[in-house]
């Protein structure tokens, strides 16, 4: 196919990039996808077996990661950087302190301003990536220097902002608003969705959830079986503190959201999200007590391939898809 901007930035065969997924996607994964041609990132927390508050052990588990990826591929590859805000910024200086000694490719920049990172990483050759939910701060993204921004619809798993655009709306403003790539997901899972993508004037695509349920993810079995069983309305909004999540629905979304309804206290409320984390269910496996972040493509997916299957598929179905909406559009001529 064609190269997109994206795929001419960075190397890359396929403007397929593997959205960073909290305990789900370590090296095993990232090197997956970019084998297959896209452009697999570690997520925070990859490879890691434990929870664990210190700043130097962070970086070294993070570097471990970037040394096996290095071992499974010579393709480009990312790292998510989450910026963090006041005291939590010890974690990401960290981070970008070990993806420079280790030359990184790409990072992709997210929750916090893109203007803490992007000049120092660019200065070592790394390309930056930055994660945004209006075209507001696409533009400010843009006007900062990063050489592309991401962003993803409400539809779209994981945190995010509280702004409840989806991919349909965000995509085309986004490309409106900015002259540099653009990066989209929420709701993207296959060919149809990546040509939707592409036509809404998207350069490349982001996918989590889709990722996250293949054989090479870290998710745990019990959690993949989970949204393979999970049908249409499937997943929920979860609102916290500072931000927004969007889970699978379980035991512990009604749980957390009946306690909001209900007035207990922000202290209780920090408690039992701290309880019922990502780490007892995506390392875990407890996939209805704990938190399972995955977007609302969940209803589309009904298998576990291997990641490669994942992009082949995507790329073989684009084309008779974009065949079907010629045919349609040649239909509309015949009127």
């Amino acid at each position: 196919m064609a190269k997109s901007r994206i795929c001419e930035l960075v190397g890359i065969r396929y403007p397929i990039i593997q959205a960073p997924m909290n305990w789900v996607s370590g090296a095993g994964l990232a090197a997956a996808v970019s084998n297959a041609g896209g452009l697999g990132t570690l997520g925070p927390n990859a490879g890691a077996d434990s929870i664990t508050a210190d700043v130097e052990l962070t970086g070294e588990r993070l570097r471990e990661q970037i040394k096996k990826v290095k071992s499974l591929t010579r393709a480009p590859f990312a790292v998510n950087v989450p910026i963090g805000v006041g005291d939590a910024m010890k974690y990401s200086k960290k981070c970008v302190e070990v993806v420079i000694e280790e030359a990184v490719p790409v990072v992709i920049t997210s929750v916090g301003g893109p203007n803490v990172y992007t000049k120092t990483l660019q200065s070592a050759g790394i390309k930056v990536f930055h994660a945004v939910s209006t075209p507001k701060h696409a533009k400010k993204s843009e006007a900062v220097g990063v050489d592309a921004v991401v962003c993803e619809g409400f539809e779209a798993g994981g945190h995010k902002g509280f702004t409840e655009l989806t991919t349909m709306v965000l995509t085309p403003m986004v490309a409106d608003a900015v002259k540099i790539p653009v990066i989209t997901g929420g709701g993207i899972c296959d060919g149809r969705g990546v040509l939707a993508a592409l036509a809404l004037g998207a350069d490349a695509v982001y996918l989590g959830t889709r990722f996250m349920v293949t054989q090479e993810s870290e998710s745990h079995q019990n959690v993949k079986e989970a949204i393979v069983r999970a049908e249409d309305v499937c997943t929920v909004s979860v609102p916290k503190d500072f931000m927004l999540a969007r889970d699978l629905s379980n035991t512990f979304t009604r749980e957390y959201l009946e306690m909001r309804r209900s007035g207990t206290s922000a202290e209780a409320l920090s408690v039992f999200l701290a309880d019922h984390s990502q780490y007892p269910g995506q390392h875990l496996g407890d996939a209805d007590n704990a938190e399972i972040c995955c977007g609302q493509v969940a209803g589309l997916i009904g298998d576990v391939p291997a990641a490669a299957e994942v992009i082949n598929d995507i790329i073989k179905n684009l084309f008779s898809v974009l065949e079907e909406v010629k045919q349609k559009l040649a239909d509309f001529q015949c009127r």
